[in-house]
């Protein structure tokens, strides 16, 4: 298994420092799952193989990440023993050993009693919880939104209440134990009205993201059986895509992530009926939230900066995402004038699936700074 984990270790973190990333949460063995905005930074998700659910297996990640990555990974532990949903892992020891947050990403932890327990002893060890919200009772085998799209592509559809419900349980027992909950890959307008109406509480403890896709791409982009438009949760619709729009330009969606999800050739093609959930994000992220929000109006350049690293890095509770004095010189610099096309033949990563080809847009990373190192210089950079 080393020389695998180093191999995509090296790629994942090469491919977020061409992205707008200097420290990310989590990689995976298997898949290279990545969700992260804060420059200089990865965060690497714990479902792999094995799935990451003790010191040791985090320890390991920690070890050789410090031996091949220019950037800053940090290893999610997973909330239950080889994310099955039946018994609590080690969050005590993997605490201990740095982890700097929860998840069980890939799919909720279904029993609302032994989610209620994880989320008490994250409070014990100090750590926030990120929330894969889906129901997979509900989701049955769909594949993308459930509306007229998928009549019209005769496809099994995945609808609202899949996210919905298990984002309403787990911010309800959020709210009642004090756990730090942060919803991740929010789709829905039920979502968005649930934060607002949290904000509106003045609930702190529960915050939310939303991806680029899922605040440019609606259900209507899919124009044939395309897996390069398959991911979970699944593009929705124009009145979901306005209510996260919102919420990102109010302030009740915190956070813009990219939910990196590479995956071969092979597992993209053939029908979204069987091809493997996800698309790549970290290359893109910052260009197509740029292009989607600030060349709009939607947001200011300050308030996307927040939202894609201050806003981050204060959930995780890590001094950096700042350029004040005295902390972490992790900085990217942009070309937000020139436009450029999205050709995913440009890509570092392995992963070549993205719903974006062709696509022109602002924001093209130049540098990538790491502790005051450049660890990625594009070749337009002066």
């Amino acid at each position: 298994m080393e020389s695998t984990v180093i191999s995509r270790l090296q790629w994942g973190t090469i491919t977020s420092a061409m992205g707008p990333v200097t420290t990310t949460w989590q990689y995976s063995p298997s898949s290279c799952s990545i969700r992260s905005t804060i420059p200089s930074s990865m965060d690497a998700m714990p479902n792999t193989t094995p799935v990451i659910d003790s010191p040791d297996r985090a320890n390991y990640v920690k070890n050789k990440a410090a031996q091949v990555s220019a950037i800053h990974v940090l290893q999610a532990g997973a909330m239950t023993k080889g994310e099955l949903g039946e018994e609590l892992s080690d969050i005590a020891g993997m605490a201990a050993a740095g982890v700097p947050v929860l998840s069980e990403d890939g799919k909720s932890v279904m029993k609302a009693s032994l989610c209620k327990q994880a989320m008490e002893e994250a409070v014990k060890a100090g750590l926030p919880i990120f929330d894969h919200c889906e129901d997979m009772s509900l989701r049955g085998n769909g594949c993308m939104n459930e509306d007229e799209n998928a009549k019209r592509l005769g496809l099994p559809g995945i609808c609202n209440s899949t996210e919905d419900t298990i984002a309403a349980r787990d911010s309800l027992l959020a709210i009642e134990t004090g756990a730090k909950l942060h919803l991740c890959h929010c789709s829905t307008k039920g979502v968005a009205i649930m934060m607002k109406m949290l904000k509106a509480e003045g609930i702190e403890n529960v915050t939310a993201e939303v991806c680029p896709h899922h605040f440019i791409l609606t259900s209507d982009d899919i124009e044939r059986d395309d897996p390069n438009y398959k991911m979970n949760p699944p593009l929705r619709t124009r009145k979901d895509v306005d209510a996260l729009i919102e919420g990102l330009k109010e302030g009740y969606i915190q956070v813009i992530s990219t939910d990196h999800a590479p995956h071969t050739q092979k597992d993209k093609t053939g029908s979204m009926r069987t091809a493997a959930f996800g698309i790549v994000g970290i290359e893109t992220s910052f260009a197509l939230s740029y292009t989607a929000l600030v060349e709009t109006g939607i947001l200011t350049l300050s308030q996307l900066v927040e939202k894609m690293s201050y806003n981050p890095a204060q959930i995780l509770n890590l001094p950096c995402g700042t350029l004040q004095k005295g902390h972490p010189a992790d900085v990217i610099i942009a070309d937000i004038k020139n436009p450029y096309t999205i050709h995913k033949a440009d890509f570092v990563s392995k992963g070549k699936n993205t719903p974006f080809e062709g696509k022109e847009v602002k924001g093209k990373i130049l540098y990538t700074i790491c502790d005051g190192k450049i660890v990625y210089k594009d070749s337009a950079a002066k």
